[in-house]
């Protein structure tokens, strides 16, 4: 049976608290967008830590988040569940580590993040609907990271040699 999430269900479990963004998975429309905007005060905070820590940081998000999506999915009745965005919210924080700290860049790389999250270009798609809990959920923002940074990385290198 699928539910829909409400506040009871995201304060019910941690997981769920988590798995939804902090309650931002419950937004209407478009919670992966709203989910992806909570990675940006979050990165701010991590940012006050020494940046060698960032990865380490990240990489113990992402494997937590497989146990935390896979147990909110289950709990909705669906392993991808709209609402669940602790995926976005790690693999933007992700991007974000490879972005230049301007306002212009962060735009850009959530406009980048959220095209290739949606759009799920080759292989991502393949990886979504071969990958199945949370492991899923997880690995194909993951992959839409890299294509943000990768695309990132590629208009950094025009805007650096443009005439």
């Amino acid at each position: 049976m699928i539910i829909s999430p409400d506040y009871r269900f995201l304060l019910r479990h941690p997981a769920h608290f988590l798995g939804l963004g902090f309650g931002s998975g419950l937004a209407p429309k478009a919670p992966g967008t709203f989910g992806t905007l909570v990675a940006m005060p979050l990165f701010a905070l991590m940012m006050q830590l020494p940046e060698a820590t960032h990865l380490f940081i990240l990489s113990c998000m992402f494997l937590v988040g497989i146990p935390i999506c896979s147990i909110t999915g289950r709990n909705l009745g669906i392993s991808d569940h709209g609402g669940i965005v602790w995926d976005e919210i790690v693999a933007f924080m992700l991007v974000l580590e490879f972005t230049p700290k301007a306002w212009e860049w962060w735009l850009t790389a959530f406009l980048l993040f959220r095209l290739f999250d949606i759009w799920k270009p080759f292989p991502i798609r393949q990886f979504d609907r071969r990958l199945h809990g949370g492991l899923g959920v997880m690995f194909d923002d993951l992959l839409a990271a890299v294509y943000a940074i990768a695309a990132l990385k590629g208009l950094q290198w025009l805007t650096m040699h443009s005439f």
